[in-house]
């Protein structure tokens, strides 16, 4: 059973730094290109950050460069998503995501969610201004 657990996430002041963690199980991580999305209520959830399955390549929503970072250790069958100068629009349920991609060029991110097959409950990030 494929599992995946976002964790990190939690209350902070405007202009400071949380670090998410999802853990994955169940499947081969390194055959899995990752993305973390997140989402506000009576809003579609929106991209935030992907990664290759190869870890070499990353991409990132307009709204978030410069301030999250993706990455992945595939060791510990984990991604995590690094944000730092939080603003209160960051507020959201935020998602990890698992799209298979072996046999894919190993430079592919993924940004669509219909290109996802896996999907964790989401870890809550609350910024107060």
């Amino acid at each position: 059973q494929v599992q995946l657990v976002e964790s990190g996430g939690g209350l902070v002041q405007a202009g400071g730094s949380l670090r998410l963690s999802c853990a994955t199980s169940g499947l081969t991580f390194s055959n899995y290109a990752m993305g973390w999305f997140r989402q506000t209520p009576g809003k579609e959830r929106e991209f935030v950050a992907a990664i290759s399955l190869s870890g070499e390549s990353t991409s990132d929503a307009d709204s978030v460069k410069g301030r999250f970072t993706i990455s992945r250790d595939n060791a510990k069958n984990t991604v995590y998503l690094q944000m730092n100068s939080l603003k209160p629009e960051d507020t959201a349920l935020y998602y990890c995501a698992a799209a298979h991609a072996k046999g894919v060029a190993p430079g592919v991110t993924k940004v669509y969610m219909r290109e996802y097959d896996y999907w964790g409950q989401g870890t809550q990030v609350t910024v107060a201004s």
